[in-house]
């Protein structure tokens, strides 16, 4: 089993957040990575409901704002919609996901992660006019 850190950097690399989660396998397929990574998260918030959300992808009705998104009233957020939400982000550029030093570019590339143990996730800003 492997322990992996997951780290969300801005288009800049600064670090935005991190966390750790031990027992995972020891290889995975990127999308089975983005899919866990995205069910931890939800479960934090679902854990303590409120109106904000850190995460990777913004929920349904929630609105952008630093270092996260603002929801209308505390609520449970599905993760099986958000992780459905951050596959398509990903097919869309909507972030880079980084092995060690490496980008994956495929949602099936499987990934070892007793080799490169940090995953980073590269938020991208659309350009506006662009």
């Amino acid at each position: 089993m492997a322990t992996v850190t997951f780290r969300d950097e801005g288009a800049t690399g600064k670090p935005l957040d991190e966390f750790t989660l031990p027992d995972l396998p020891e290889r995975i397929s990127a999308r089975e990575l983005v899919r866990l990574r995205v069910r931890e998260e939800v479960a934090r918030h679902n854990a303590a409901p409120t109106s904000r959300f850190r995460g990777l992808v913004r929920p349904v009705d929630a609105e952008v704002e630093l270092n996260g998104y603002r929801m209308g009233a505390a609520r449970r957020i599905d993760w099986e919609r958000q992780a459905d939400i951050a596959e398509r982000a990903f097919q869309r550029n909507g972030f880079l996901l980084l092995v060690g030093e490496r980008q994956i570019d495929d949602l099936s590339e499987m990934i070892d992660l007793t080799v490169d143990p940090v995953v980073s996730f590269v938020k991208l800003v659309a350009l506006v006019g662009g």
